[in-house]
């Protein structure tokens, strides 16, 4: 019999997904939406440009869950997590961003949403990361999908431009799905449409049969 030792670290991920009944690396990747949905194309990120947003450490605590997910990652570790990003298939449509999947167990998914409600509320003036200022938070109304959601637009200060970032995030049982969007043209539009959200959903309800 291997010893723990010896597990690959995808046998170490698939039996942790498995004891918080949570989903794994490969299920997440299979539940995550590729190429064209609801007038979006979603495409792989590299693992390199992943890793980057990892360390993202907000300079007041409180403010924590929001600066993680602009790195890409919720503030309480997944067991695994799967991203895209989002690109429009029309010119027309000024809206980019991505999205990614974190894959928890059911009460860590609760805590994250929870968490994530308080600080957008604590930190209306915005907190600092990685020597990057972001000056606004604002609460956003949240669509009426997944077990629950929450929509807010954080305004990160990027040389003198000024660039709102939106996010909906939805949780659908363990998962968490982010969705971030920009639209520089117009910032009523900049949040990912909902059709590519209930397309997601609709794929992670599948996977976890």
């Amino acid at each position: 019999m291997a010893s723990a030792s010896a597990k690959s670290p995808e046998e170490k991920e698939a039996s942790e997904a498995k004891r918080l009944g949570a989903l794994d690396g490969k299920a997440l990747e299979k539940a995550a939406i590729t190429g064209r949905t609801a007038g979006f194309d979603a495409k792989k990120i590299a693992k390199a440009e992943v890793e980057a947003g990892r360390g993202m450490e907000a300079d007041k605590k409180a403010c924590q869950p929001l600066a993680s997910l602009i790195g890409g990652f919720t503030h309480v570790p997944a067991v695994s997590t799967v991203h895209r990003s989002l690109q429009p298939e029309k010119a027309a449509n000024a809206t980019v961003g991505s999205m990614w999947l974190a894959s928890h167990s059911e009460k860590n998914a609760d805590r994250v949403m929870k968490e994530l409600r308080t600080a957008v509320a604590a930190c209306p003036k915005g907190f600092k990361t990685l020597g990057l200022t972001y000056g606004k938070v604002e609460n956003l109304p949240a669509p009426k999908l997944g077990d629950e959601a929450v929509g807010y637009r954080i305004t990160g200060d990027i040389g003198k431009q000024k660039v709102p970032m939106t996010y909906t995030v939805v949780r659908s049982g363990g998962v968490i799905a982010a969705f971030y969007g920009v639209n520089m043209l117009d910032t009523k539009k900049a949040a990912i449409p909902e059709p590519v959200i209930k397309a997601q959903l609709e794929r992670i309800a599948s996977a976890k049969g």
